[in-house]
Order: C-alpha cells, then sequence, then structure tokens
C-alpha cells in the first residue's frame, strides 16, 4: 500500500464518526481492526517491484483473454489453407481426371532455327517441307495442367505405332516424350491416345499460305487467328490461341472437350499471356535445308 493510501486509512479510523460507529459495536471493532491489519500487511509486502509485477501480469491475461480465440482462428485458418493446398496436390495428376485437351500444333522451322539444328533432328534436315506439325494433345484443367500421370495402363510405346506418326510427328523421341508427360494423364492407351491425336490433327484445315511458303512471313498474331478461324468455319476466336517466343511464332494451341469437340478455352490458354508482339516471325519451310 503507497503511503498516502495508508494516512488515509489512518485518518478514516481515527475519525470522530468511525470512533463512534466502532463505540456502539464492539463486533464491528473488531471487523475494522482486521481489515485495516490485513491493509497493512499488504502495503508492507506489495513492493514498488511486486506492484508493477502484479500489473503486468493482469495486463497480460487480459491480452491473452482477448487473443485467445482469434490466434485459434488464426492457426485454424492456416490449417485449413494446407490442407487444401495438399489435397488440390494429391487429386491432381490423376489419370482421366482434367477438363479439356489442347491441340499443340508446332511451326517446324522455328523449332529448327531456336534448336533443333544443333539436335540434327530429322524434321531439320529431311527432305520434306515440315510446315505445322503436331506437337501434341494436352489434357487441360481449367487452370493449370496434369502431367506423367501414374497409371496402371501399358505405357510402352511400340515401334510400330512410331512409325505410324511419324508424318505427322516427325520425332521419335518427342512421340515417346509426349505420351509419357501428357497421354499418360489423358487416360488412354497409346494407341487410343495417338489414335484421338491424329483424328484432332486432322479435324483442322491447315490455311494456305502455311503449307510450305518459300520465304519468311512477318504476321501479327491476330492476322494468324483469322486465316484460320476462316479456313475452319467451326472455329471461335476463344477456342484458339496463338504461341510466340523469341519473336517467332512457336505454336497454335485449339481446345477441345473429352469427347474431341471443340470447345472454348481456359485460362491456359489466356491469348495476352501467350504472345503480346504486334507482329511474329515465321521462317520458311527447310525442305532439306540444314
Amino acid at each position: 500500500m503507497k503511503n498516502s493510501q495508508f494516512n488515509k486509512l489512518n485518518e478514516l479510523l481515527k475519525s470522530p464518526m468511525m470512533k463512534n460507529f466502532m463505540s456502539r459495536s464492539p463486533k464491528m471493532k473488531i471487523l475494522i481492526a482486521l481489515v485495516a491489519l490485513g491493509a497493512l500487511w499488504t502495503g508492507a509486502t506489495l513492493t514498488p517491484e511486486k506492484e508493477a509485477a502484479t500489473a503486468r501480469d493482469y495486463g497480460q491475461q487480459k491480452y491473452e483473454g482477448q487473443n485467445k480465440y482469434r490466434d485459434q482462428n488464426k492457426y485454424r485458418n492456416q490449417d485449413s489453407a494446407y490442407n487444401r493446398k495438399t489435397n488440390n496436390y494429391n487429386q491432381r495428376n490423376v489419370a482421366g481426371q482434367f477438363d479439356y485437351y489442347d491441340l499443340v500444333l508446332s511451326w517446324s522451322p522455328t523449332y529448327c532455327e531456336t534448336g533443333g539444328d544443333q539436335k540434327r533432328d530429322p524434321q531439320c534436315t529431311s527432305s520434306r517441307p515440315y510446315s505445322f506439325i503436331l506437337h501434341g494433345v494436352w489434357p487441360q484443367y481449367e487452370k493449370g495442367w496434369p502431367q506423367s500421370c501414374p497409371t496402371k495402363k501399358n505405357s510402352w510405346v511400340s515401334r510400330e505405332l512410331i512409325q505410324s506418326m511419324m508424318d505427322i510427328m516427325p520425332s521419335k523421341g518427342l512421340i515417346i516424350h509426349e505420351y509419357k508427360k501428357h497421354g499418360t494423364c489423358s487416360g488412354l492407351s497409346p494407341e487410343q491416345y495417338y489414335d484421338l491425336s491424329r483424328k484432332l490433327y486432322n479435324s483442322i484445315k491447315i490455311p494456305p499460305r502455311y503449307k510450305a511458303p518459300e520465304k519468311p512471313l512477318l504476321l501479327s498474331p491476330k492476322e494468324i487467328e483469322n486465316d484460320f478461324l476462316v479456313n475452319n468455319p467451326d472455329l471461335k476466336p476463344e477456342m484458339i490461341s496463338i504461341v510466340c517466343g523469341k519473336r517467332r511464332l512457336r505454336e497454335i494451341r485449339i481446345c477441345y472437350n473429352k469427347s474431341g469437340k471443340l470447345r472454348g478455352c481456359g485460362q491456359n490458354e489466356n491469348q495476352s499471356r501467350l504472345c503480346r508482339l504486334p507482329k511474329v516471325y515465321l521462317p520458311p519451310v527447310r525442305n532439306g535445308r540444314s
């Protein structure tokens, strides 16, 4: 107890009113004396340091009480976010579980100029003038995509199957790679996957000026898109995207549902992300040149 509090208590006990009150009730006199002794004992034992510590403890208890449920909710939300992330990860890369397909047509001359020549890839040295080739058919989520899915189906791509695809997909390594990375996620066997791939490839009519250009082309992504829309009446702008890289046309992506019918693309084919250039360069076909 502080000195000021002790003085006030002493003055109260000595006041005429208190003396008159205690003289009328002996029991009350004893009770007040005990209260006064308790107050004096507290004042003697509660040092300024202990008093400050008591105040801090009280404040801490009050703070903890106010934040108890806030902290619980905080960690509960963190756990929920972790579980959502974990569950989403576990649900991905499951064979047959996806939303749509991307038919990916690569401009072969760009590939040869930007890496294929160094690899001595057959499509870059062949006497055949490759233009748009089948890069692959990729299962997609509305946002993101699966890849290299575990599957119980036999993932061996036979020599006969490879040879049957070389006319539109002129690379043994590409054919094997595409099934392992993308075909396994389709839920189809290699034979079924490449049957579908050829069907989708054949469903698109390549515009005439892209079949075997002997000179370079410089076109806007919109011009390329319009050429494909004009030559494929069922194709709509939301179903196709143009992809560029190193200022060159790399590929065209066209979207299909799981039944092989044209459909609008998902977020993966956002045109502003895939090619923002006003014009893209298309190298001419190779004609066996290396």
